[in-house]
C-alpha cells in the first residue's frame, strides 16, 4: 500500500485542519448554543428573491449561457454592478479592474499564490482571521505583525524579511469589524499603513468581508479609496480590495469579488484559469439579478436584526461574566472578542464548555500566528436569537466563574 504521506509536497505539512470548520458540525446538534462560525442566520437569507431569480435565467434565452463555461473575469453585468457599488465609497473602478471569485476566501489563496515564495513575509495583525493564515499558509510565508502605530520601523521589518532570506509582499487587514477582535482601523490608522506599504513597497490586501454590517457610528473611507486619493488613479494603487455577498446575500452562492489595479487583476485572472476555470456562471447570473433589485433593502434588514442581536450579547456580557472578564464593544460585524485573564486556556475551556453546558465558542489561539492568544475566545451572535444569546451566556458566565 502506497504510504501517502511521504509523497505529499513539503508544503502540506502548513495545512491544518480549521478549528471554525470543525466546530460547525456542532450546528447538527439542536442541544448546542452555538457562538462558533460566523454564520448569517438562514432566516434572513432572501429566499423568495433567489427563488425567482434562478427560474428567470434558467427560463429567458440566456439559459444556455447560465450553464456554459464562462469568462474567467466574471459575469460582466456582475461585475458592472459591483463597479458601482465601489463607487458610492468613492472608488472610481471599471470591470477591467474586478473578478469574480469564489468567495472571498478563493481571492485569499490566489493572492497568496500570487504574491508569496518560500521565506517572503505577510504582515498580519496579531490576531488575524484564520482563514486568510490558512490560505497564505501553503505558501510558506514568515509572518510579522501588522501594527500601524507600532514600534517596528519600515527599515526593521525589511531587515528581518531579508533576514530569512524574502522580503515583505503585503499586508492583510480587515479594517471594519475585523474577525476575530471587531475592531475598525481609523482614519489615521489607515493612512499609516498606506505610508509603511508604500515604505515598503509591498501591497496592501483589504478584506472588506464585514463592511456593509455597521449598525451604530459613521462609516469609515475604504482603503482602496485613500489609496486612490494619494496615487491619483486606481491603477496607480497598491491596494487590493476584497468583497463578498456572503455576509449580505448568501454564502451559499459562494461569490465574492476583488477589485485592483489592472496588472494585478490580469495576473489572477491566469491563476483563476489555471485553478477552475470560471466560478459558476448560474450562480453570478442570479447573483447580479438579485442585487440589482433588493441589496439595500437586505442589508438593511440584517443590520437591523444583527445590530439587536449585538446589543443582547453586550449585555448579557456586563450581567453574567465574573470579574477579571473583559470584551470589546464593536459598531458592528459578527463577533465579540473576549478575554481570560492570563493562565486561563480557552481550548480547555470549550472542551467543558461543550460537554457540561451544551456552549460552543472559537478558542482564540487559532487566530494568532505564533500560537499565542491562549485566554482569548470568539463569540459569534449573528445566527442565535437575543433570548438564546443570553441563556448562552449566563451559562458560559457561570462555568468561566467556576474556573477562576
Amino acid at each position: 500500500m502506497l504510504n501517502w504521506t511521504t509523497q505529499f509536497s513539503g508544503r502540506t505539512a502548513r495545512m491544518q485542519a480549521s478549528e471554525i470548520r470543525e466546530l460547525l458540525k456542532l450546528l447538527d446538534d439542536p442541544n448546542i448554543l452555538s457562538f462558533a462560525g460566523g454564520i448569517p442566520d438562514p432566516e434572513l437569507f432572501p429566499a423568495e428573491a433567489f427563488r425567482s431569480a434562478y427560474g428567470e435565467v434558467l427560463s429567458d434565452d440566456r439559459s444556455g449561457q447560465a450553464l456554459q463555461y464562462a469568462v474567467s473575469e466574471g459575469f460582466a453585468p456582475l461585475r458592472r454592478w459591483i463597479a458601482g457599488y465601489m463607487a458610492r465609497f468613492g472608488i472610481d473602478c471599471g470591470i477591467d479592474n474586478i473578478m469574480i471569485t469564489s468567495g472571498s476566501q478563493q481571492a485569499l489563496d490566489y493572492l497568496g499564490k500570487l504574491f508569496l515564495s518560500p521565506g517572503d513575509t505577510a504582515l498580519v495583525g496579531w490576531p488575524t482571521y484564520l482563514g486568510a493564515l490558512q490560505a497564505f499558509n501553503a505558501y510558506e510565508p514568515t509572518y510579522a505583525r501588522l501594527e500601524p502605530f507600532g514600534n517596528e520601523t519600515p527599515e526593521a521589518l525589511r531587515a528581518a524579511a531579508e533576514a530569512v532570506g524574502g522580503a515583505v509582499k503585503f499586508a492583510y487587514t480587515t479594517p471594519d469589524f475585523a474577525n476575530p477582535t471587531g475592531e475598525t482601523l481609523s482614519v489615521a490608522a489607515r493612512v499609516r499603513l498606506l505610508e509603511q506599504a508604500e515604505a515598503l513597497d509591498c501591497a496592501v490586501i483589504e478584506d472588506a468581508a464585514y463592511q456593509a454590517l455597521r449598525y451604530s457610528g459613521e462609516d469609515v473611507a475604504p482603503i482602496l479609496k485613500l489609496d486612490i486619493d494619494r496615487s491619483g488613479h486606481i491603477d496607480a494603487t497598491r491596494t487590493i480590495f476584497c468583497g463578498s455577498f456572503s455576509k449580505t446575500l448568501s454564502p451559499g452562492l459562494r461569490l465574492g469579488w476583488v477589485v485592483a489595479a489592472k496588472p494585478v487583476v490580469q495576473r489572477l485572472v491566469l491563476i483563476k484559469q489555471a485553478a477552475d476555470l470560471n466560478t459558476s456562471a448560474v450562480n453570478q447570473m442570479v447573483m447580479a439579478r438579485v442585487a440589482e433589485t433588493i441589496f439595500d433593502e437586505q442589508v438593511e434588514r440584517i443590520r437591523t436584526a444583527y445590530g439587536h442581536r449585538l446589543e443582547s450579547m453586550l449585555q448579557a456580557l456586563r450581567d453574567f461574566m465574573p470579574e477579571g472578564v473583559t470584551w470589546n464593544e464593536p459598531d458592528g460585524g459578527m463577533f465579540v472578542w473576549v478575554r481570560l485573564p492570563e493562565g486561563q486556556d480557552c481550548a480547555e475551556l470549550l472542551k467543558a464548555s461543550v460537554r457540561d453546558i451544551q456552549v460552543a465558542f472559537v478558542p482564540g489561539k487559532a487566530f494568532f500566528a505564533d500560537g499565542s492568544g491562549a485566554n482569548y475566545l470568539r463569540l459569534n451572535f449573528s445566527l442565535l436569537k437575543p433570548e438564546r444569546i443570553r441563556e448562552g451566556m449566563e451559562r458560559l458566565g457561570k462555568l468561566i466563574a467556576s474556573r477562576l
